[in-house]
């Protein structure tokens, strides 16, 4: 059994006066029980509002969505219990100690982890008895994890839930969500604007845009797709007029390419050769060169192959 099915799955946002925003659009997905999940899009791609139906905050208008092997029309308590989440942002009661906040989410389930238990969980043992708004956003973060945990929940739903912290909060998150997977036997969906916290964190990976699922796969899976194993990263002055799609496409080995503004990004599948080549191109048309660099493909070079834009581009919901 799968612990999330969804299938033809549409949200439409109707507002009198004006056009209907379809933010969901008959997307059908899988989450296998066990695994970390990612569910990636753009701003505005509808994963948020995805997150939101299968945690049962929002009713959709069309589609089936089961959770756990139960649906949120008729098994909405037992859900409850058997879930936990963190949402994009946490306000608690400034004046309570974290111990006050995590004995009153512990006492909303029968059979709730205990307190000192749930402070090991996420390291904030000495942080027990300070008050809330004495804490920095990391321990916020933890304390939110901690709260999701409380219940004993099979199934995690952490919607980006390191945004804002800096890189060791980030990673004491990462261990609180590998323990859960792996130590619980856990599943997780969580999205996600850092590509290399979902390398880093996710069995498998879901890419949205427009409502609609675009790709699916381990990150492996998913950067194989490219058909390249190399990135070549070129800067120079008029780069973008210089030289047409035509030419850079027949590049010996370039798989892809785009321009920006003064920058030029290749896929290639032989750097050695295909870097050479562009470069007895730009002297022919007596482009100076400011700077190259060659990486190894990653995620987010798949991501902009599909959608066009970079995962952490910002936009209007």
């Amino acid at each position: 059994m799968s612990a999330i099915e969804v299938r033809a799955l549409r949200q439409v946002y109707r507002t009198p006066g004006r056009p209907e925003t379809v933010a969901v659009d008959g997307l059908d997905l899988d989450v296998a029980r066990g695994e970390v999940f990612g569910l990636l899009g753009p701003n505005g791609a509808g994963k948020t509002t995805t997150i939101e139906i299968c945690e049962g905050l929002l009713q959709p208008t069309s589609g089936t969505v089961r959770v756990l092997g139960m649906d949120w029309a008729h098994d909405a308590a037992r859900l409850r219990a058997r879930i936990g989440v963190t949402l994009q942002e946490t306000r608690l009661f400034a004046k309570q100690t974290v111990r006050e906040l995590l004995g009153l989410f512990a006492a909303l389930y029968d059979d709730a982890r205990s307190v000192d238990e749930l402070l090991a969980l996420v390291a904030l043992e000495e942080k027990a008895d300070a008050r809330y708004q004495h804490l920095s956003g990391g321990q916020k973060q933890r304390l939110a994890v901690a709260a999701a945990l409380a219940g004993r929940p099979e199934l995690l739903f952490l919607d980006e839930p390191t945004t804002g912290l800096d890189p060791q909060s980030r990673r004491s998150l990462w261990d609180v969500i590998r323990r859960f997977r792996d130590e619980e036997r856990g599943t997780v969906v969580i999205t996600t604007h850092y590509m290399d916290e979902a390398e880093v964190l996710c069995d498998r990976i879901g890419i949205v845009d427009h409502g609609r699922s675009i790709a699916l796969g381990t990150p492996r899976e998913l950067v194989s797709s490219l058909g390249a194993a190399h990135v070549v990263d070129v800067e120079a002055e008029g780069i973008e007029s210089a030289l047409d799609a035509a030419e850079l496409s027949a590049l010996p080995g370039v798989v892809e390419h785009q321009r920006e503004a003064s920058r030029l990004t290749l896929t290639v599948r032989q750097p050695h050769v295909s870097v050479p080549a562009l470069l007895r191109l730009m002297e022919a048309r007596a482009l100076p060169l400011r700077g190259l660099s060659t990486r190894h493909t990653s995620l987010e070079d798949v991501f902009v192959h599909l959608t066009g834009r970079h995962l952490r581009d910002r936009e209007a919901e």
